[in-house]
């Protein structure tokens, strides 16, 4: 758990689209656990690479929480073969929210501005030190809450599993995540699609003119840009081209979500490995 720890360091420099964001950092800070726990199971190896690959952005000091949660899941994953490896994203999607939210509300919010404002000081004191010490008061705390997050996440992983199988909380909890995901979808495309139609008619005799628009926004509000997003979705569900580069073809027997166009060759044929 050591290298996880160090890795997870990493995490928040690979990022890889809005499709996966720091999927591959997450998986290269676990992938110590995978080769562990996976060592006599290619099989079950290319499986949990591919089951990371899926979007993932978390505060990175209060992140490694997931991690070591994941990290004791694929554990009991490697060792149970009635475990429900479904289980581990149902996990792990709904847990970025609210870790998010308190991470940022603290490490972005109080403890750097604490430590800016008495580093600030030092420095207009005349004090060479101000850098290092507004280094110290955050790095300290930061480096304390990411490695007992590591450990913490992985020390309650199976009970905590264990407790959501025997109350039927996983069930809900897969219930959940899946309703999450509908409503974060919902208000980004509320949020961050923006179209609106410039049609306009006029009537005869009649020197206003009718926007579509207005209309429109009377009718439902963004109803345009919906209407944009769904259009967008069933382009990708009915086009063959490949999800990460827009390039390669994606033959019916590959999979959608895969780690890298390295999945397929040119000619759209399958590769060895995840």
């Amino acid at each position: 758990m050591r290298r996880v720890f160090w890795r997870s360091y990493a995490m928040n420099a690979s990022r890889t689209g809005a499709t996966q964001y720091h999927a591959c950092g997450f998986l290269w800070s676990i992938m110590p656990v995978i080769d562990l726990f996976y060592k006599d199971d290619p099989e079950g190896r290319k499986k949990a690479m591919v089951r990371h690959t899926a979007w993932f952005n978390a505060t990175l000091h209060l992140n490694n929480f997931i991690v070591g949660l994941v990290a004791s899941m694929e554990k009991q994953n490697s060792q149970d073969k009635d475990f429900d490896d479904s289980s581990i994203t149902a996990v792990k999607a709904p847990l970025m929210g609210p870790l998010s939210g308190i991470g940022d509300s603290f490490f972005w919010g109080i403890l750097r501005v604490v430590a800016a404002g008495i580093g600030i000081s030092q420095d207009s004191a005349g004090s060479p030190l101000g850098a290092i010490v507004f280094l110290l008061l955050y790095n300290i705390p930061a480096m304390i809450i990411q490695y007992y997050s590591l450990y913490g996440g992985y020390s309650v992983g199976t009970t905590f599993i264990e407790r959501l199988y025997e109350s039927g909380g996983m069930k809900i909890l897969t219930k959940v995540s899946s309703l999450l995901g509908l409503m974060m979808m919902g208000s980004m495309t509320a949020s961050n699609v923006k179209f609106k139609t410039i049609l306009q008619m006029t009537v005869q005799g009649s020197k206003q003119v009718m926007k579509i628009q207005s209309y429109l926004d009377q009718l439902f509000v963004g109803i345009v840009p919906l209407a944009v997003t769904l259009f967008a979705f069933w382009l990708l569900m009915m086009t063959s081209l490949c999800h990460n580069c827009g390039k390669l073809p994606r033959p019916a027997s590959i999979p959608a979500t895969r780690p890298s166009c390295k999945s397929v060759t040119p000619d759209g044929k399958p590769t060895t490995g995840p």
